[in-house]
């Protein structure tokens, strides 16, 4: 091992030989080239991309010296595909943690078995190359490796997620040339990587080499002022060259309109400028892009440029002197098959379905994402807080969160990666805000940071989040411009936005977290966010599931940490996003979209159709949107219309008259009005719905039809069980249950099984502290004791019968009593009314209600509630009430880890048939929620993967007074009181009737 120094556990040695960070660019041969931002047409742009030779070591000391020698026999290596994670290729281990180091913590050391691959790839130059400077560039490598070209030493290069560039001129030769990396999974840097992710190996982003002339623009930073009235701005470029070189520099606006153009003699440093008269200014709903190139000898490079003043005014964060919220998510570099390497062509599908669901923000948690993704985000309009590639989270659980960033040693690592972030990034107008890095303590280091930070780029402000004094870091944040938490609850940051003492912005880095069925406290906060102007608005943790796609019994599922024998390892934690991993959008996604939508409604006077719709777009008016309306009476749409003439600016409001008048006729009449976008748009068709309002009109109320009916009543006593027999039905009724155990219509059998009361729902994610609290109390294993049944009533016109009962675990005793009251007319109705009282002192139920299982077939669901996707008590914002059409399979929520799902809250009725319509209706005066499920909450309670779910032939209706809400506790702050079911007293109150439905 002698060959190779051991850099990696060197504090001190960061690299060797690599060239000092830049701004990105790529350097062309023409103007039209550049614009096209296609870097094969560059005749000084070659990928090294593609197949390389490779070969894996489980330790870096099994290396020989050898293996980089220009003709050492690499044919029996193995073909590897660059960029690429080795993980996902089926060398090493796949790994998955959050906070935990996965090796002892004893910096700067790594284990002494560290990985290694061996990269090896032959390569030509075009003749036209002879003369210049010739780069290797590689845009991210994990962890850190060693360069040699032609077997000779190049140099060394750590931080995983920037790129790190070598002059390799010296060592290239005419003809084939040979280019050897040898990649070590673990570094001293490893310990500031520390983030919640799966451990990638390898050469993960673009490789590629460059010809530069030996005099050349070595960097360029591109600094852009406005005047006080935002009529004119002033473009300063500040160009970096190698030897004396006259550079040009033009300026032309979106259309290729010139509008100015500067030129000058620059040797070392220089600066050009350049100004616009009555700019149009670039934001995320307008990103307007002028365009520089600057030419100098044979090269052109283009820079977009992006015209905006970002500043903190009186507490307030503003861009362009207006008052923004940031409506963001938190987004990993993430792809379920290829891992961290991720196409360009993936990244503009996470950019679409943003901007279809109404995100203007992203944070790069926790690392600078590639550069191409920061110009999609230029030109596509999106806020982004570029955040250093920074986390040692796993000092925490070591012992002192604040290990690192007190200790003076490794100072020189963390303003390295705000230095190499910075650098790169500076140019992109979508970055608004720098991060200095996440959950890494907070002390000195972070503010030397900091203070390099603005000496280099005063335009921006400075976050971090771990600066949060419950971390026990240093008390002055004098050099962070906000204020930042994670997952403060809703209630905290309306104090602290009240507190007329807090004099910084307040950004919820992380907030409501989005895993498995949830978020379901998104409209608590943007209440308050939008109540408060020193509340920017937060990111939602996250936006991805980081499953990884493989098979498992014939099928593909997404597989977490613990699948692969990783240890140590957080599970599920990674499936937290709301999207799946395939960009499937999850429930909570919807509710996001609609909860932070830019135009919303309001009935001023709803009776006479006049509606406020505000705009809360930040710097558009609503010309570009259109406005439908359509009223539905008991579910079906009776008329419709367009509302016409919106011209309300924005943070503005007006006041419509829309057409659909007052209903006369008795019903239940809902007027639901729908924002779309009017034209083509690159992430939208014409008629994309951006967001709804949903009002009840007021009208006479309709009778319950009441059939009559056509024979009496006839009750029977078989052992322990009465027999209820009318014209077209027969019920059993088991005494010793105090429940139903047949319900049969026309000689259909309605029932698989005895109703039964139900507490326990499959723990959703988000319950992943409270069931704890649930299962001790002995809720998924409750049963229902009868005291007695009464007789009440019992003739030809109505059955009526009296329980007496309790509800408890083994080891406890019951969580609740009560009584409930069964009466059965002779049309064939049931009517269940149930009064419960909780015992003192038990955590809040997850649900209380009845269930009914069905037999084989009734897979046809009918109802009048919310839809058409799940909804809950704190998450069904993004739903409409309206009559739906469906299936039980369909309702079915398929969340990696098996979980609740599938609810529907507020509704009124249901049907629950086979596809004749033969079935049971289920109807209360009270809105209620119900699901229908193939699976049982034990089901989903004892599966940990999709693959070990058997699907069951019957279907399971759970019918309920209450689901308690599903919240972000995951995480995130515990359920709020309002969506717990914690009554002390309820009552129930239930109707039934087996129905068929052709026949109503």
């Amino acid at each position: 091992m002698s060959f190779i120094p051991n850099y990696w556990e060197d504090t001190e040695t960061l690299q060797i030989n690599r060239k000092a960070a830049r701004a990105y660019y790529i350097p062309y041969a023409s103007a039209a080239d550049a614009r096209r931002r296609k870097r094969g047409r560059s005749p000084y742009y070659q990928t090294l991309n593609g197949r390389w030779k490779f070969k894996y070591h489980t330790s870096v000391r099994a290396v020989k010296e050898d293996c980089v020698a220009p003709d050492h026999d690499i044919s029996r290596w193995d073909d590897l595909v660059v960029p690429s994670c080795w993980q996902v290729n089926g060398y090493d281990q796949l790994h998955y943690t959050n906070i935990n180091y996965p090796f002892p913590f004893d910096p700067p050391f790594v284990p002494n078995d560290n990985p290694a691959g061996l990269y090896v790839r032959e390569f030509t130059l075009p003749d036209n190359w002879n003369g210049k400077e010739k780069v290797a560039v590689f845009e991210g490598v994990n962890s850190c490796f060693y360069l040699w070209v032609n077997g000779q030493f190049v140099g060394y290069s750590q931080g995983s997620r920037m790129p790190a560039e070598f002059d390799v001129s010296p060592y290239i030769r005419p003809g084939v040339n040979r280019m050897a990396v040898m990649v070590l999974k673990w570094c001293d840097g490893s310990y500031v990587e520390d983030q919640d992710l799966w451990r990638f190996s390898g050469i993960f982003r673009d490789v590629y080499l460059l010809a530069r002339e030996s005099a050349h623009i070595s960097d360029v930073f591109n600094r852009t002022s406005l005047s006080a009235s935002f009529d004119s701005a002033e473009l300063n470029c500040e160009v970096e060259t190698t030897g004396r070189l006259e550079v040009e520099a033009v300026l032309q606006d979106a259309d290729g309109a010139e509008i100015e153009r500067a030129q000058a003699m620059i040797e070392g440093q220089g600066t050009l400028k350049l100004h616009v008269q009555n700019p149009v200014l670039w934001n995320a709903e307008n990103p307007h892009l002028y365009h520089l190139y600057l030419f100098a000898g044979d090269e052109v490079l283009h820079f977009p440029v992006g015209l905006r003043e970002i500043s903190i005014q009186d507490g307030v964060f503003t861009i362009n002197g207006q008052a923004v919220k940031l409506k963001g998510v938190n987004r990993h570099d993430s792809h379920p098959e290829l891992g961290q390497t991720i196409p360009v062509n993936h990244m503009i599908k996470d950019l679409r379905l943003m901007k279809q669901h109404n995100i203007n923000t992203i944070r790069t948690s926790h690392y600078p994402n590639d550069s191409r993704f920061l110009e999609l985000c230029d030109e596509y309009g999106f806020y982004v807080i570029g955040e250093a590639d920074l986390e040692c989270h796993g000092a925490l659980p070591a012992g002192d969160f604040n290990w690192f960033t007190r200790n003076p040693e490794w100072e020189k690592t963390f303003v390295e990666r705000a230095t190499r972030m910075v650098e790169r990034d500076k140019n992109h107008p979508c970055i608004i805000i720098w991060s200095m890095g996440n959950e890494s303590g907070y002390g000195e280091n972070h503010m030397a940071m900091a203070r390099w930070t603005k000496a280099r780029d005063a335009s921006r402000p400075i976050h971090y989040e771990g600066s949060d004094p419950r971390h026990g870091g240093s008390p002055d944040t004098e050099v962070l411009d906000m204020e930042s938490r994670m997952y403060a609850s809703s209630g905290a940051i309306a104090a602290y936005a009240s507190d007329p003492d807090t004099t910084k912005p307040m950004f919820l880095c992380e907030y409501s977290h989005a895993m498995g069925n949830g978020p379901g406290d998104l409209q608590d906060y943007w209440d308050v966010i939008n109540r408060y102007p020193k509340l920017m608005g937060g990111c939602v943790w996250e936006w991805v599931d980081h499953g990884i796609k493989i098979m498992k019994h014939g099928r593909p599922y997404y597989a977490y940490g613990g699948d692969f024998g990783d240890q140590p390892n957080d599970g599920n934690f990674c499936i937290d996003g709301l999207v799946a991993p395939d960009r499937k959008p999850h429930s909570g996604l919807l509710e996001l979209k609609q909860v932070i939508a830019p135009v919303v409604f309001e009935a001023k006077e709803i009776g006479s159709g006049l509606i406020e719709i505000h705009n809360r777009y930040d710097f558009r008016d609503l010309s570009h949107v259109r406005v439908l309306w359509k009223l539905e009476k008991d579910g079906e749409t009776v008329s419709q219309g367009e509302i016409s003439g919106l011209s309300a600016g924005p943070h503005g409001s007006q006041t419509v008259e829309a057409g659909f008048g007052i209903p006369e006729e008795p019903g239940r009449y809902f007027v639901t009005l729908s924002c779309r976008i009017a034209k083509e748009t690159w992430w939208a068709s014409p008629g994309h719905e951006i967001s709804f309002g949903q009002f009840e009109l007021p009208a006479p109320q309709l009778e319950l039809f009441q059939p009559e009916a056509r024979s009496p009543l006839q009750v029977e006593r078989r052992d322990d069980r009465l027999v209820i027999t009318g014209f077209d039905f027969e019920y059993g009724f088991n005494l010793g249950a105090g429940m139903f155990d047949s319900l049969v219509k026309n000689g259909v059998e309605m029932l698989l099984a005895p109703l039964s009361f139900a507490v326990w729902r499959a723990p959703a994610d988000n319950d992943r502290f409270v069931k704890h609290e649930w299962m001790q109390e002995g809720y998924e294993r409750a049963v229902t004791h009868i005291y007695r049944v009464d007789t009440i009533r019992q003739d030809g016109e109505a059955v009526e019968l009296e329980a007496f009962f309790s509800m408890g675990g083994y080891l406890r005793p019951p969580f609740l009593r009560g009584t409930f009251r069964w009466k059965v007319d002779a049309t064939g109705e049931l009517y269940l009314r149930t009064n419960v009282t909780t015992r003192d002192g038990i955590p809040f139920l997850p649900r209380f209600g009845l269930c009914a299982v069905m037999p084989e077939g009734n897979e046809e669901i009918e109802y009048f509630g919310r839809g058409p996707h799940e909804s809950y008590i704190d998450k069904g914002h993004s739903t409409k009430i309206g009559k739906y059409l469906t299936t039980v399979d369909e309702q079915f929520v398929d969340y990696i880890m098996p979980q609740e799902n599938g609810s529907h809250n507020e509704t009124e009725w249901v049907i629950v048939s086979n596809e004749l319509g033969m079935g049971l209706r289920f109807r209360s005066d009270r809105p209620f929620s119900f699901n229908a499920s193939h699976y049982t909450p034990e089901d989903l309670t004892q599966t940990l993967h999709q693959y070990d779910l058997t699907r069951r032939p019957e279907t399971i209706v759970h019918l309920d007074y209450q689901m308690s809400g599903v919240g972000s506790n995951s995480c995130g702050p515990a359920l709020l009181a309002p969506y717990r079911l914690d009554e002390k007293e309820f009552q129930f109150e239930l109707n039934i009737a087996p129905v068929f439905k052709e026949d109503e």
